[in-house]
């Protein structure tokens, strides 16, 4: 009982494996702004709080944009928590939450996610 355990459990990691991989080789071929919205509405849930034109929890995606480009912040820095925030500070202790799912992503996944806010700057 215990070998056919030990067995299941080493062919359910094989096979995680196999699909990060997958996933990875993917996200090579999209542009940092598809690699964005696609964490953006998956793996970073950040749709959950932040629409494109519209305030829900946080602040709309556009003025977010539009705050950073015109202020020339750095929204990967922000993810990383090692800025402060330039948008809605007083939702800030809500956003700190989320900081354990942005400080796992890759450098290229939180530019990603910046390149897909950024492009809704007007």
């Amino acid at each position: 009982m215990k070998k056919l355990f030990l067995l299941s459990c080493f062919f359910v990691l094989i096979s995680c494996k196999n699909e990060n991989e997958k996933s990875f080789e993917k996200s090579e071929n999209k542009t940092p702004t598809e690699l964005g919205r696609e964490l953006f509405e998956g793996k970073g849930n950040c749709v959950a709080c932040h629409q494109v034109n519209q305030k829900i929890i946080g602040p709309s995606i556009q003025d977010i944009a539009k705050i950073y480009k015109t202020e020339n912040g750095n929204i990967v820095d922000f993810l990383k928590n090692d800025a402060n925030p330039l948008v809605d500070p007083s939702q800030y202790e809500i956003m700190k939450t989320n900081f354990a799912i942005t400080k796992s992503m890759s450098d290229e996944e939180l530019k990603g996610l910046e390149t897909y806010i950024l492009s809704f700057s007007k």
